[in-house]
This record gives C-alpha cells, structure tokens and sequence, in this order.
C-alpha cells in the first residue's frame, strides 16, 4: 500500500493516497448550541487512491466528479507553508499551562468557548484541575488545530490519540487527523499536525486549509443518514 498522503491538485481536487479511511464527523451540540463533542460515522467506502472535491460544486460531495474542468475554479494555495511554530502566538498561565494560538487556522468550529468562558480566560483558573482538565479537552477539540496546549516549560503540546483518517464536516471543511501529510501541487510538503481542516467550499482565502468562508457562502452538502 502506498504512504498515506493527502495531495493538492492544480485547480483540482484532493487526491487522497494509501487508503486513508473516509468517514462523517460532525459536531455535538448542547441545547444552548455550544459545541462540546463530535459525532463519527458511517464510513464512507473508498478505494486506495480517491479524489475530494475542492471546488465546492460537485454532484458526488465529498467525492469530484471533475465538475472543476466545466466551472472556473481558482485553487491557488495561500496558506503560509512554514511551520506553525512561527506564526502561533504564547498565552502563559501560572499554573505551568501554556495555550498557543495560530488563528491563521481558524475554522470557527467554536469549541473554544461556551456560554460562561473560554478556554483563554480558563488559563487563569487552571491551578484548579476541573478546569485544567476541562481546558485540555477543548483544546483538543479543536478540529484545525489552531490552538494547542502545554502541560510545562520545553514540553511538546498535549495533542489527543487520532487514528489517521478523514472526517466530512456536514457543511464545512474536511477534518484531517493523525498526521496525515498534505502536499502541494508543487510538490513541497505543509508541516505534518495531528489535526488539520481542508477547504472544500472552494472559497477559503488561505487555501488549502479552511478559514470558515463555508459558512459566508452557504456551502451546503447534507449529513449521510445515521
């Protein structure tokens, strides 16, 4: 089986190779309509090497159905391919936790905060280990990995256990877990993370990953029955 990779195409789908599993997760609601969890599955079934759309028309969502060659669609890359390390900015805690922040990645998928807090005013509560704990997880939520925690000084962040595969968002992005690697159409690598999101609107303005813009445009593309 081929290396599992995911490579971006000019003007052109995802092509998705090594048989990377295909499956819809989608965000877990409170009454108050606060993301708190996600939801996975069906699977969708797939072969070794499979296309997703990237333009945001085809009739075969997530899959192209080459819907590209007959609509214009410009799939230039923007996003900054260095590392995140470079772009992220340090919030510090006393309590020895530090949240970074790239909010070049942000999707607002919105599991930074709920009704009472969030998770950067958390940090001054995080000597109570409700809270800490609490913090942890929201982070870790965080489908695009904008945001990451760090338990102590010269500590790598607290990343959560994510077998590779590729969750479909119910109207929004792609959500790329367990390091799975993206390659541009150049063929130059984007810095490997255990949690990434792919546009698939078409209109994100840091392509290839996703900035929210499926929600401005109203992308559509209906949850698979459960």
């Amino acid at each position: 089986m081929a290396e599992r990779r995911i490579v971006v195409t000019e003007d052109g789908p995802y092509r998705v190779e090594g048989g990377v599993p295909l499956l819809r997760t989608a965000i877990v609601k409170t009454e108050h309509g606060e993301p708190v969890d996600w939801d996975e599955g069906p699977a969708f079934e797939t072969t070794e090497t499979y296309e997703l759309c990237r333009c945001g028309n085809s009739s075969t969502k997530p899959f192209c159905d080459s819907t590209h060659e007959r609509l214009p669609f410009d799939g230039t890359e923007t996003a900054d391919s260095g590392p995140i390390a470079d772009r992220r900015e340090a919030w510090e805690s006393e309590a020895g936790l530090t949240l970074y922040d790239d909010t070049s990645l942000c999707t607002h998928a919105g599991f930074c905060r709920n009704r009472l807090t969030g998770v950067w005013e958390m940090l001054d509560e995080a000597a109570d280990e409700g809270v800490r704990s609490e913090l942890v997880a929201m982070v870790g939520r965080c489908p695009s990995g904008r945001l990451a925690v760090t338990a102590g000084a010269d500590t790598d962040p607290v990343e959560p256990l994510l077998e590779p595969s590729i969750g479909v968002e119910p109207n929004a992005s792609l959500w790329v877990r367990g390091g799975i690697p993206v390659v541009s159409e150049d063929g130059s690598p984007y810095e490997v993370r255990n949690r990434q999101t792919l546009c698939r609107c078409g209109g994100s303005g840091n392509k290839p990953f996703c900035d929210g813009s499926h929600r401005q445009n109203l992308f559509t593309d209906p949850a698979l029955p459960r």
